[in-house]
């Protein structure tokens, strides 16, 4: 048995992926101690780990999709001045442990710092695409100015940089990506090598696992009577975009009000107040996706690594709507393995989106490339295979 220490970016992207893996490393005798956000509390301590709490809110993706002002500082810029701090933090609530290797999100920003005091072995679990920062830039939603907000990111590094030098004695780099690109000494894939070729390249540290599939056994409230022997639309944008892109569900609501079945549509984070919703809809800040999609016919999605890779092991055809970050990449792998139609959401109308909803569904070439990327899922081998690599990487570190 060993004591894993991990460390998650607290947002569902990042923590509903490593569930299912801490869980099988539970299963395998390890001792799990995981930071989080009290929202993940119960999710976490129910696949058998330890929790505990971030001092500081460290969920990055909360940065505005607007420029700050000049007064302002934005929640990265934020979360990067209090780094030692949560470091200090991190420490302290685990002072009277020792841990034999660290597992964190890929860009948990105190990632470095963490692995250098402790002195143990790092497992970067990548729930967006690997090789992201070789699309930054490409994709202006993707560039350090988005994350940021705000004109203060350079001098909260520098600051940053300096207090672990001044504390620690570490180096830190005062570039962004430095923060947010945290290779580990083993990089989780949470994809098929058959969907990852010609995106990016992989060093030998990099492992493909197949997706992060896994039945979470969320008590949630849905009415899933209503789905019964129904043709089920899913739409979905995601926890980080949706929400700043109002006009597309007005879009959505025009597009099938007359719908032949129902529509469930997950509007995380957006004020619906004032919406018109059509009788044969479903609208829920938080939809229990694993089960809805049980029932689903084909997908609306923003094409995030979470909900596409939720899609295809499903089998599921579906129309992707990227916005930012690493959705552009996937959105456009998909549809070069032809399993996917990719519309622009700036151009998006209600009749172009109908039409591609209903090729996906009918013509029968994507339903087999869906199945070609399926397949190659299944064969990865899931979590499983991420804890065998884990596994060689202590026989490897004499753990």
């Amino acid at each position: 048995m060993s004591n894993v220490l991990f460390l998650s970016v607290p947002s569902h992207g990042h923590v509903n992926p490593t569930i299912g893996l801490v869980s099988e490393l539970v299963k395998r005798g390890e001792k799990v101690t995981y930071f989080s956000s009290l929202a993940f509390k119960d999710k976490i301590e129910k696949a058998g780990a330890s929790f505990r709490c971030y001092q500081e809110d460290l969920d990055m993706f909360k940065a505005p999709r607007q420029p700050a002002s000049s007064e302002q500082t934005s929640p990265i810029a934020r979360i990067i001045l209090s780094g030692s701090a949560v470091v200090a933090d991190i420490l302290s609530q685990t002072a009277d442990q020792t841990f034999d290797y660290l597992i964190h999100s890929a860009p948990f920003l105190f990632a470095k710092p963490m692995a250098k005091i402790l002195d143990i072995p790092t497992v970067s679990s990548l729930a967006v695409f690997a090789g992201l920062d070789r699309f930054l830039g490409k994709d202006q939603t993707a560039s350090p100015d988005f994350f940021s907000g705000d004109s203060h990111l350079s001098a909260a590094l520098k600051q940053a940089s300096k207090e672990f030098s001044d504390q620690y004695g570490m180096h830190m780099s005062d570039n962004f990506r430095d923060w947010i690109f945290n290779k580990g000494d083993l990089n989780l894939v949470y994809t098929s090598e058959h969907f990852a070729a010609n995106l990016t390249y992989f060093d030998g540290t990099y492992k493909f696992v197949g997706p992060p599939v896994y039945d979470r056994d969320e008590q949630v409230d849905f009415p899933f009577e209503r789905l019964a022997e129904k043709k089920v639309l899913y739409i979905s944008l995601g926890t980080v975009f949706g929400s700043h892109t109002p006009k597309l569900y007005d879009i959505f609501f025009k597009s099938f009000a007359d719908w032949d079945g129902i529509v469930v549509m997950a509007a995380y984070g957006v004020d619906s107040s004032t919406w018109s919703i059509p009788d044969n809809f479903i609208v829920r800040n938080y939809v229990p996706q694993g089960e809805v999609l049980k029932y689903t016919a084909v997908a609306i999605t923003h094409c995030g690594m979470n909900s596409m890779s939720d899609l295809l092991a499903h089998e599921i055809p579906f129309v992707s709507l990227p916005m930012g970050a690493d959705q552009p990449a996937l959105a456009a792998r998909t549809q070069e393995l032809g399993a996917s139609i990719t519309l622009d959401i700036e151009t998006l109308e209600p009749e172009n989106l109908k039409n591609a909803i209903n090729k996906v569904m009918t013509e029968q070439a994507y339903l087999e490339n869906i199945k070609k990327i399926a397949d190659s899922f299944r064969s990865a081998g899931g979590y499983h295979k991420a804890v065998e690599e884990i596994f060689k990487l202590k026989v490897d570190r004499n753990i």
